[in-house]
């Protein structure tokens, strides 16, 4: 059994595209701890890769998951039961909600998991802070980090997406890839063609592999 699990440096920075591009080469589940908002992430990832994706509570508010939650009046699952659904599945990924220590539930983030981490980060100017706060977190935390990817680049990157890209190369964790700009709008047959160009980086044991 293997877990993934992905994290971002902030939301928006294309976690659910990084996820599904990371399903199509990895063949592994998808599972979505807590979803705030709709359309749900797994159901962008159900549309371009044949896995089996799941949610451990879907809320209908685009906003932080306590606050979604208390809108609605219920009770955000613990990380233990997350845990146990996790051990279920076998091969998976699991993808957080915005950034590292965003709160899943009354007091446990992200980074309460045991790893190991994918860290999606941005190109743009700030990445370089975003991306070593959330490595420092994880490394204080002793959680192990499989690598980054960024989230989405540019077809045209500008020279701080550049410096940024090679500089992202020099925080001791491998850059796995990145996810071209426009990837989510990509026909299915079209993304899963392409995904493993995106990630040349990966080092992850498949399904097939011994």
């Amino acid at each position: 059994m293997s877990a993934l699990y992905v994290t971002g440096t902030d939301t928006g920075v294309g976690k659910t595209v990084a996820t599904a591009a990371l399903a199509v080469c990895l063949g592994f589940r998808v599972y979505k701890p807590v979803q705030a908002g709709l359309p749900a992430d797994i159901d962008f990832v159900t549309s371009v890769v044949d896995v089996d994706a799941s949610e451990g509570i879907r809320l209908r508010d685009p906003m932080a998951p306590v606050a979604a939650a208390a809108r609605e009046g219920v009770e955000l699952p613990p990380l233990a039961v997350h845990q146990a659904r996790i051990a279920e599945l076998g091969d998976v990924l699991v993808e957080g909600a915005g950034g590292l220590l965003v709160r899943l539930s009354a007091s446990e983030t992200m980074a309460d998991f045991p790893g190991p981490f994918v860290v999606v980060c941005r190109a743009a100017l700030g990445t370089l802070n975003h991306t070593a706060l959330t490595l420092e977190a994880l490394r204080a935390r002793d959680r192990p980090v499989a690598g980054l990817i960024i989230g989405s680049w540019p077809h045209e990157p500008d020279l701080n997406e550049l410096s940024n890209r090679e500089a992202l190369l020099q925080f001791g964790v491998p850059l796995l890839g990145a996810i071209p700009a426009g990837a989510g709008s990509l026909e299915p047959a079209a993304f899963r063609a392409a995904a493993p160009g995106w990630l040349r980086g990966l080092k992850w044991p498949t399904p097939t592999e011994s």
